[in-house]
């Protein structure tokens, strides 16, 4: 009986995995450093690469829910773990904008090959290459193979006025603008094209990485995703008497501690940038923040109704007349019959911020959907070997991702469209809107200072 209810209790605890009613097949080697190629489906490409996916995750009985598990994420002491370093480049946009890439290991702490595959990782709402989350998968990943990592290269794209990045237009970002993270993959590529680029989003970022996977199709010059976090923005929710309000709006709990903190965060990113958007005094985005700064605090939806849906992107559909048209329309759920890359999703089901899974929403074989039991948003932490130490157990099936599609997993046709320089702006061939070019400024980031003020982990 012993042995029965065991074997329950695993299964319960096992990630639940949705596939394409047919699963795409690629190409792999056959083995570790073989020449060989083969066609193998996805779904039997991942039991045979990444093992984790297929046993048990049991959260940590002292953060048995979603709100314990999301807690710790944010509350947490990681300080003194994962640390990585960083060299900064800024790069200039066509339209005037910034973004920083942080890229790990150092060049003064070693040299990689031409050909080391690249982790691109995208971050959380008002993150950056300093987050807990973004540190404990790129430090095993950067860490040199002698020393039990992957020896990979690691590179972290800040979204504009992010970790410490100067904001320098008056456009900010969104959930649902990809020019950004496009204009940065191309400068990645053009600066080690021999090497496989595996992109990687959290929370906010997973939403921009499935966009921009969806919108590049079979030109994406990413091989592969991952992403923490379902590609699903608050959505409206029908109360008992027939009223409707935002799902992170519609409980007390949700209102006053997630949708409130996330838009703190907000208010507070907007506050340092101040002078920085009173250089443009007619522009939506100071009038926006003369709003923000005006009121004590704000809900989610009432920072996204006055700065996201004006300045989050610089042409249609933006302007949005609402928080609600901006979600609808960000929502990167529709978009995943796009995607051309093997792609991983995974969710935990007790996410307090997102958790609706889109199940059966699109049948694309590239597409593998996971879902766990437990972990809430951005934790998954499970019991370490000693007592009260905490593992991230996410980071097992992510660098088993990360390796297979790294080495393993062979790309076939060409990745992205070709690019030229004009005016000292790196830009692909038939989008002369989009640009970017390096310029003055980067240096030396440590990447467990963060960002002061800020909550963590969101």
């Amino acid at each position: 009986m012993g042995v029965f209810f065991s074997l329950l209790s695993t299964a319960y605890y096992m990630p639940k995995l949705y596939f394409g009613s047919v699963p795409a097949t690629i190409a792999s080697k056959s083995a570790a450093s073989s020449k060989t190629v083969e066609r193998i489906n996805l779904r039997d490409f991942l039991q045979l690469r990444c093992p984790s996916l297929f046993e048990e995750f049991r959260p940590a009985w002292w953060l048995r829910s979603g709100h314990l598990q999301t807690g710790y994420c944010v509350l947490g002491d990681f300080s003194k773990i994962d640390k990585v370093e960083y060299d900064r480049t800024l790069l200039r946009t066509l339209d005037g904008g910034t973004i920083g890439i942080d890229s790990t290991p150092p060049a003064q702490e070693r040299t990689l090959k031409e050909d080391t595959p690249i982790i691109v990782v995208l971050h959380g709402l008002t993150g950056g290459s300093h987050e807990s989350y973004v540190r404990s998968i790129l430090a095993p990943a950067c860490t040199p193979v002698e020393q039990g990592g992957l020896g990979y290269r690691g590179i972290v794209v800040n979204f504009r006025g992010c970790a410490g990045v100067p904001l320098t237009s008056p456009q900010l970002y969104s959930a649902l603008y990809t020019d950004d993270i496009r204009v940065a993959v191309m400068y990645i590529h053009k600066q080690y094209p021999r090497a496989p680029l595996i992109g990687i989003g959290f929370s906010l970022g997973a939403n921009v990485l499935t966009r921009y996977l969806a919108e590049e199709g079979e030109k994406s010059r990413l091989v592969a995703g991952l992403i923490s976090w379902v590609p699903v923005f608050p959505r409206l929710v029908q109360h008992a008497d027939g009223t409707f309000a935002f799902s992170l709006s519609s409980r007390f709990f949700h209102r006053h501690v997630y949708s409130s903190g996330m838009a703190q965060n907000l208010q507070k990113l907007m506050g340092r940038h101040s002078k920085a958007l009173a250089q443009f005094p007619d522009s939506p985005a100071w009038k926006a923040a003369q709003t923000v700064a005006a009121k004590k605090s704000m809900s989610l939806i009432e920072f996204d109704d006055t700065v996201t849906c004006v300045c989050g992107g610089s042409y249609p559909p933006f302007p949005f007349a609402t928080a609600y048209d901006y979600y609808h329309a960000a929502s990167s759920h529709r978009v995943l019959g796009g995607i051309r890359v093997p792609f991983l999703a995974l969710n935990s089901d007790d996410d307090p911020i997102a958790s609706n899974m889109p199940i059966g929403e699109a049948d694309n074989g590239f597409v593998v959907l996971g879902l766990t039991k437990g972990g809430g948003h951005l934790g998954w932490f499970e019991a370490g070997k000693h007592f009260g130490q905490v593992d991230r157990w996410i980071r097992k099936p992510v660098l088993e991702w990360i390796r297979a599609m790294g080495e393993d997993f062979v790309p076939e046709g060409e990745r992205g469209q070709p690019t030229h320089e004009v005016d000292g702006f790196l830009k692909q061939i038939g989008r002369d809107d989009i640009g970017c070019k390096e310029i003055e400024g980067g240096g030396h980031v440590v990447g467990v200072e963060g960002e002061e003020g800020l909550l963590a982990g969101l």
